[in-house]
């Protein structure tokens, strides 16, 4: 399966070339390909607060990115660089909150900081630890990929019908994605027929990013109305909901792109499973519940406009871009580590705890 994705490998959203950060830039796609250069880490906080980069592990990697850029920018001002370094860090994490990968990225890059030696070269130092950062995403990929195609496997065979929502694939990651590794590794070895996206407004992220990295790598995808998701799992024979996810609480509640909760609730009622594909960074031990997790609002500009025209009058708005999906909704969450069934807090602890003993 490894060598079959590497092959189908299609979709790339970030690049790292001569000390300088590439970007695709979501907002503008499908209906245009424009590459950002990033050479501040300015640049990069603004592209991930204006979602030119979104998904949570793609944050977690530009944000590591950003940091070279800013230790190159302290180190070249001179005077107390490390201390100055403390407000890039501090403006990289303001720019998503919700996005847990961006935390646990700049805590590793922190925690090199702490151990570089007297004598070490600080940029190369940091460039290897964010060059790893990447790659350590591409192999969660790939990892996690083959246990949910195992699960799927398991637990309904060949010719399966998937429902996914928001954009958890290559666009959103370091390599080929969360939920759409799974759906590709799926569709690479016979199991998956159809593929159904929900279009997941305001910003569209399914019908703009999800369908055309489907499209483009030759897989059979279907776009749906956001609104016309339960009545599919009704009439079109879905067998699982396979999503990614931007931060796992302690007991498993996940949180997700908006409208996920809902399709979760729709799920158990029409007996479709409900499978969240997430690296184990996205997990924070920390977070008892998904009611300490940090669910981020934006503009109300995103409702009232469209394409930048105004489509709505002018009245109160409430956007939440993330909402909470509690444990006992979820069938499977599926990491690198392993694949956690009926989440809990027991079993995640297990998970995480396991991990480190090793």
């Amino acid at each position: 399966m490894r060598e079959q994705l590497l092959a189908a490998e299609k979709v790339t959203g970030i690049r790292w070339q001569g000390g300088v950060l590439h970007l695709l830039d979501q907002r503008l796609l499908p209906s245009r390909e424009h590459w950002l250069a990033c050479d501040t880490v300015a640049q990069v906080a603004t592209a991930i607060r204006d979602m030119a980069v979104r998904g949570a592990s793609a944050i977690g990697i530009v944000a590591a990115y950003g940091l070279v850029l800013a230790a190159e920018e302290r180190l070249a001002e001179g005077g107390d660089w490390e201390m100055d370094l403390e407000e890039d860090f501090m403006l990289l994490a303001e720019a998503r909150p919700t996005a847990a990968n961006l935390f646990w990225a700049l805590n590793r890059m922190r925690e090199r900081l702490q151990r570089l030696r007297p004598d070490e070269d600080v940029l190369g130092a940091l460039e290897a630890e964010a060059l790893a950062i990447h790659e350590s995403d591409r192999e969660a990929n790939l990892t996690m990929a083959q246990h949910g195609t195992e699960l799927i496997r398991r637990h309904q065979g060949n010719a399966q019908t998937l429902l996914t929502y928001g954009n958890a694939g290559a666009l959103a990651s370091g390599g080929f994605g969360t939920a759409l590794g799974v759906i590709r590794a799926g569709f690479l070895e016979g199991m998956v027929e159809r593929v159904y996206a929900g279009e997941t407004r305001p910003w569209l992220q399914g019908s703009r990013l999800t369908a055309w990295e489907l499209a483009n790598e030759g897989l059979p995808v279907t776009l749906c109305a956001d609104s016309a998701l339960a009545h599919l799992m009704k009439t079109k024979g879905i067998t699982w909901v396979v999503v990614g996810a931007d931060c796992i609480a302690a007991n498993g509640d996940v949180a997700g792109k908006i409208g996920t909760y809902q399709l979760a609730v729709s799920a158990m009622h029409h007996g479709v499973r409900f499978m969240v594909v997430a690296p184990s960074s996205s997990i924070d031990l920390n977070l008892e519940t998904g009611d300490d997790i940090p669910l981020e609002e934006r503009e109300p500009d995103e409702l009232l406009d469209y394409a930048g025209t105004r489509v709505a009058p002018e009245v109160a708005v409430f956007n939440p871009v993330f909402d909470v999906t509690p444990a006992d909704l979820i069938d499977v969450i599926v990491t690198e580590r392993g694949v956690i069934e009926r989440p809990d807090t027991a079993k995640l602890a297990q998970m995480m705890c396991r991990k480190r003993l090793h």
